[in-house]
């Protein structure tokens, strides 16, 4: 049988039909089912955008008051695991927190008896995936204030997705400015088509593991530098740049020395990152030192990698603004990737729904270049 060879790292390799949204990358344009994204983020709530992930449409009021009492009712950590909770809180440093929490889900799955996607059905399915995603910034706030020697927040129910994980974050109620700005900053990030983690949870999902099993595998690829782990490496760029004291200078020397500036270009978008332009309108409307000196590094970056590479044009893509708004709303960085997970799980359940309406099973083929192999005895 002839073998079709894809293109290193399936760049533009179609793998599967999907209701949920799509990445225009030479428009500068995504969206979720025919929404903007972008327009969504900056008119609609987080819960909104959620329901429509659960359910393909957005909800009238009477929906969005059950779902979020369903929603509400989910974030609460099982008590047989806060024993593990705390363990794995305490394990590896401050940026492990998203290997903390695959460790407390891992375990959230069999404590809530979820059983494999093939056996289950649609109201099941959709039950796991809603949990999954309400359980998960009540866990990953919890690792965070038990690894800096405070004690973890219940959630409150009157508030919601975004207030309450800058309210179990920090320990304190949050400006209504600052909410507003983390709920943008989690619609925008729901969802970007068959990204790594995405994909990853898909081919999981294909095999008819459980929801949690998806979504721990999904954090695994998520948790990457080239992926989700880049937020706080782009506002650590900003430290180094303010110590150099030249952006245009440093930008030149990473560009020399063929060192990735953090930030800064994007495996699909050949345009302006929607993502990106949005953030930068949320930072601004916050103001402060931090904000008015990402806007002068980014055009600075910006016409250096125009120099370097004119034919392949690169600007700030979602983790450059998104670390600077964070920080304006007091998230502290161990934080940034763990708020990323905190929209993103919502898209990977939807996917792992998805894919659990197929039977086949996802399973490519490698190519092997390897020695050539022996022939064995008697052949």
């Amino acid at each position: 049988m002839e073998q079709l060879i894809a293109p290193e790292g399936l760049a533009n390799v179609v793998v599967a039909d999907t209701e949920i949204g799509d990445v225009r990358g030479d428009e500068g344009f995504y969206h979720y089912r025919e929404h903007s994204a972008v327009d969504l983020a900056r008119t609609r709530s987080f819960e909104d955008v959620w329901y429509l992930f659960v359910h393909g449409e957005l909800p009238g009021p009477a929906d969005l008051d059950d779902f979020r009492a369903a929603t509400t009712a989910l974030r609460d950590i099982p008590d047989e695991l806060t024993g593990l909770l705390r363990t794995a809180a305490l394990l590896g440093d401050d940026r492990d927190t998203l290997a903390g929490l695959r460790t407390v889900l891992s375990a959230a799955g069999p404590a809530a008896h979820a059983g494999p996607l093939w056996d289950a059905d649609p109201d099941t399915i959709r039950h796991d995936t809603m949990r999954v995603a309400a359980l998960t910034p009540t866990v990953l706030a919890a690792l965070h204030r038990i690894r800096v020697g405070e004690e973890p927040i219940a959630p409150d129910p009157a508030l919601s997705v975004a207030a309450n994980w800058l309210y179990q974050v920090t320990g304190r109620r949050p400006a209504p400015e600052h909410v507003r700005a983390v709920e943008q900053y989690l619609i925008a990030t729901v969802d970007h088509g068959f990204n790594a983690s995405t994909f990853t949870a898909r081919v999981i999902a294909s095999t008819g593991a459980d929801v949690y099993a998806a979504v721990c595998g999904a954090l695994g690829a998520f948790s990457g530098p080239l992926h989700g782990g880049a937020p706080d490496r782009a506002l650590d760029s900003l430290d180094e740049i303010a110590r150099h004291g030249d952006a245009t200078a440093w930008a030149r020397e990473q560009v020399a020395a063929r060192r990735r500036i953090m930030g800064f270009g994007h495996a699909v978008y050949r345009t302006v990152d929607p993502r990106s332009e949005l953030l930068r309108d949320i930072a601004v409307d916050l103001g402060g030192p931090t904000v008015d000196a990402a806007v002068d590094v980014e055009r600075r970056v910006v016409e250096v990698l125009r120099e370097a590479h004119p034919d392949q044009p690169r600007y700030a893509n979602v983790e450059f603004y998104a670390g600077v708004v964070m920080d304006a709303c007091g998230i502290p960085r161990s934080m940034f990737t763990p708020t990323f997970a905190v929209s993103r799980v919502v898209g990977w359940c939807a996917n792992i729904a998805e894919q659990a309406r197929s039977r086949k099973i996802i399973r490519p083929r490698a190519r092997y270049i390897g020695p050539a192999p022996t022939p064995s005895a008697g052949s």
